[in-house]
């Protein structure tokens, strides 16, 4: 079966139409499925500019959101958490790479899924994908991996997290640790509540950091010193927007204009995502690569929920 291809105003129409209903509910998962449903009901892209939508909507949430952060409190999460976060990166690469030699991946979607789950899930795997010169169906592979785990965790999270009675501290690090990409971590965060979704949000962007040295090292043992690596400049400004709203005063209806405009975002970009999603990658959901990143993902989620549980 062909994919389909829609014309502009069609696809704006897909876009358009349930996009108010889904912010006016306000929950990302939501999105995530209206989007994946619309897209995988008619097998093609029903948005011709999802991915640079979501990636910018995505982006302004997030600093949107650091305008609801105190700076102090945020260095304050980051120092007490940061042995944590690298004790993380550090250990699910190492396993990782070890687990794909025992399931027999080929080391390419190895290194792929390793460094996706330890960092930052797609944006790694794309960022690293021609740095090793994978081929386009180990990174398809490895992206729809990443989407369908993004995906489990948004729904299930919350419930787990209720069920053990998480604090509010203990569910945002547990999501910034275990779930492959920013916008699902935020998102489910955001769901359990607004402390949750700061914590998670800021260990999540340091942990994205580690994706630097990450690219700076396999372009040094790929010997392409052409490689260039770049800190996302959103980044820069949520630290910003943390900076001005702890040295302002920021009026309270201007506060709760960001926080509802925020989460407006993050549903359209969670709806964005599910877009992307169709019939044909969900055929790529297969080999040994997706059983290395099932059991990886299996090793990591109990695991950190252990350390969160008992150690925090």
């Amino acid at each position: 079966m062909t994919q389909r291809t829609f014309k502009l105003p069609a696809q704006l129409s897909f876009l358009l139409v349930p996009l108010p209903v889904l912010i006016f509910i306000g929950n990302p998962a939501v999105g995530l499925l209206a989007g994946s449903a619309l897209s995988l009901g008619f097998n093609g892209k029903i948005i011709p500019v999802a991915d640079t939508l979501g990636k910018y909507a995505l982006q302004t949430a997030i600093v949107l959101l650091g305008l609801k952060l105190n700076a102090a409190r945020l260095v304050e999460i980051s120092a007490d958490y940061s042995l944590l976060v690298t004790a993380y990166v550090a250990l699910t690469v190492i396993i990782g790479l070890a687990l794909g030699r025992l399931v027999r991946n080929d080391q390419k979607s190895s290194q792929l899924i390793s460094s996706g789950t330890a960092i930052c899930g797609g944006t790694t795997i794309a960022s690293l994908s021609p740095v090793i010169r994978a081929t386009p169906e180990q990174t398809a592979v490895a992206m729809t991996l990443v989407f369908m785990l993004n995906a489990v965790a948004l729904f299930s999270y919350p419930y787990i997290g209720q069920y053990l009675q998480l604090t509010q501290e203990q569910f945002g690090i547990w999501c910034a640790l275990s779930i492959h990409d920013t916008s699902s971590v935020v998102a489910t965060a955001l769901i359990y509540g607004d402390e949750s979704g700061a914590i998670a949000t800021t260990l999540k962007l340091g942990r994205t950091l580690w994706l630097i040295p990450l690219l700076i090292v396999a372009s040094i043992l790929q010997k392409q010193s052409e490689t260039r690596v770049q800190l996302p400049w959103f980044v820069f400004f949520f630290v910003l927007g943390a900076i001005i709203g702890s040295v302002f005063q920021l009026p309270e209806w201007f506060v709760n204009a960001v926080s509802i405009t925020s989460k407006a975002l993050l549903v359209l970009a969670l709806y964005c995502i599910g877009s992307n999603i169709t019939r044909t990658t969900l055929r790529q959901f297969r080999g040994a690569a997706v059983l290395h990143g099932l059991l990886l993902w299996a090793l990591v989620v109990p695991a950190t929920l252990g350390v969160v549980y008992y150690f925090v």
